[in-house]
């Protein structure tokens, strides 16, 4: 008896057999999902809250009160006062003193940050491929500073720096008559740059030191075996992979030296002759002598250079890269 098989019809169209279909997420589901959501928010929201009570709101007041005429006796009743627009502004601009503060701030940021970056990147060298035996206590050493008090850093320093100081005594033994540090404009400049490149180079060696032992080993060997030579090797091929590391390191240096303020306030209280007076050290003497509008005026121009050097840096490299 012969078996018949059906044959689709002319014109028809066989249909594979199809899968489970795929259902989309029900109540269960969203429900799920949106707990999740509660719970991540249940653990940002405190970082969220402090962040706004204590950066955010405080910058809009301090911006508020750069529009406004407020003085020291206004502080009772701050949004009882007149609006003035960008008068202060203006005004600060065209105060010398101020304009002094900025240039001095200038300074402190094109030779200290890159005397820093280089300082800490040689020590991060020395560490990662030079210097084997007692390679944590030397890390330690350089690292004190970061972590030592301000105060008591800059006694150290005035202590050194002064006419017959440690400092003079030692070029006196070279035969140099050591300069007055602390009361010559130039030479109290140069003591209170060294005192911040002190204190920001071990910050700078753990970071790059950091990323020197994320370059794979594989990349030297490699580079070696085709006869590059070590400083070859570090120019052309360690420096570009530190790109991300060097932009992290360059923006927390400037940011570190626009807001320069523990130093020339400790070391030289901003003189002699307004000398080390950044902008900083200028924004508090203005709240000081009660200018409570052009302090705040001035803080909001160093914030608006801040966060424009931190853009541009951040754009330069990337775009390198």
């Amino acid at each position: 008896m012969a078996s018949t098989t059906s044959r689709p019809a002319p014109g028809a169209t066989s249909s594979a057999p199809r899968g489970p279909a795929l259902r989309r997420p029900g109540r269960a589901g969203r429900g799920r999902r949106a707990s999740l959501d509660l719970v991540g928010w249940g653990f940002v929201l405190p970082f969220v809250l402090v962040f706004a009570v204590f950066s955010v709101a405080p910058a809009a007041m301090a911006l508020f009160l750069s529009l406004t005429d407020i003085g020291i006796g206004d502080l009772t009743s701050p949004f009882a006062v007149d609006v003035v627009g960008l008068g202060n502004y203006t005004g600060i601009l065209r105060s010398e003193d101020f304009q002094r503060a900025m240039l001095n701030t200038a300074l402190f940021v094109v030779v200290g940050v890159p005397v820093t970056m280089g300082a800490g990147f040689v020590l991060a060298l020395a560490l990662d491929s030079g210097i084997r035996r007692l390679r944590s206590v030397f890390r330690a050493v350089v690292y004190v500073p970061v972590i030592a008090n301000v105060v008591a850093a800059a006694v150290l320093w005035q202590y050194a720096f002064t006419r017959e100081g440690p400092v003079n005594g030692f070029l006196g033994a070279l035969g140099v008559d050591g300069p007055n540090w602390l009361g010559r404009p130039g030479w109290a400049v140069v003591a209170v740059l060294l005192l911040t490149v002190w204190r920001n180079i071990g910050t700078c060696m753990v970071l790059f030191l950091a990323g020197l032992q994320s370059v794979p080993e594989e990349v030297h060997e490699a580079a070696a075996l085709d006869g590059a030579g070590y400083w070859r090797r570090v120019t052309a091929m360690t420096v570009p992979l530190l790109r991300p590391t060097t932009l992290l390191v360059s923006v927390l240096m400037s940011v570190s030296f626009l807001n320069i303020f523990d130093e020339p306030y400790l070391v030289t209280d901003g003189g002699p002759l307004s000398a080390t007076t950044s902008v900083a050290k200028w924004v508090y003497d203005q709240f000081g002598y009660g200018r409570i509008a052009d302090s705040m005026a001035g803080s909001m121009v160093l914030l608006v250079v801040v966060l424009v050097v931190s853009t541009a840096q951040v754009r330069l490299l990337r775009s390198k890269h």
